[in-house]
């Protein structure tokens, strides 16, 4: 079920009525999709911000747009100020329930792996997958057991149950998690590699 979010239309696009609206709190925002007309509108970002933690990234948000109907929308991009680090600007992307669509979805690991125990050294090269699904498909995130990996063993894309409700966009060979040998024994190889190797007979030559 999508999470209602109020916004208003935005008539005036001049610089000083987009300042004015961040300055009482609002985020100048952009509604559009495929065969879709690109609507401006404003929205609250505490509200805003708190369905985002509260939903998830992907979650479906009924905006209902002042003096018109609601539309299916989610957060496809917004940008924050590098100083005040508040949003200044917000993308809504109007989504059919009909038709998959691609997202990226977290990755969550869960257990302790065997090897981590042991001392290896547990690496998450992904911590998100490409997933292609109906937006009411949607998972708030990918769970992965690490509990049974010992020392050397990984997790690609490929080792992933099938899903009816969607399907993974990434390369199969994808590493996703992986244990590695205690970083002191990995030290120990790289010191054995850089050792120049004996050439054999040198000792009899520098002799003759």
């Amino acid at each position: 079920m999508a999470i209602t979010l109020n916004a208003k239309k935005r008539e005036n696009l001049t610089k000083a009525a987009t300042n004015e609206l961040r300055s009482e709190g609002a985020i100048p925002s952009v509604v559009y999709g495929k065969e879709k007309d690109t609507v401006t509108v404003s929205v609250d970002e505490i509200e805003l911000l708190k369905t985002v933690r509260d939903e998830g990234r992907n979650a479906i948000i009924s905006l209902a747009i002042e003096g018109g109907s609601k539309v299916d929308v989610m957060l496809h991009d917004y940008q924050v100020d590098p100083i005040k680090e508040n949003v200044i600007h917000a993308d809504f992307f109007v989504v059919d329930m009909a038709e998959e669509l691609d997202v990226a979805v977290p990755v969550r690991l869960e257990g302790e792996a065997v090897g981590a125990k042991e001392g290896g050294v547990l690496q998450q090269p992904a911590i998100e997958l490409q997933i292609r699904v109906k937006p009411a498909n949607i998972p708030e995130e990918i769970v992965i057991d690490v509990t049974d990996l010992t020392i050397g063993d990984s997790i690609s894309v490929s080792d992933l149950p099938v899903k009816s409700e969607y399907e993974f966009l990434d390369d199969a060979d994808a590493v996703i998690v992986s244990v590695l040998p205690p970083e002191a024994e990995v030290e120990e190889a790289d010191a054995d590699a850089s050792v120049e190797p004996e050439l054999v007979g040198a000792e009899e030559d520098e002799e003759a």
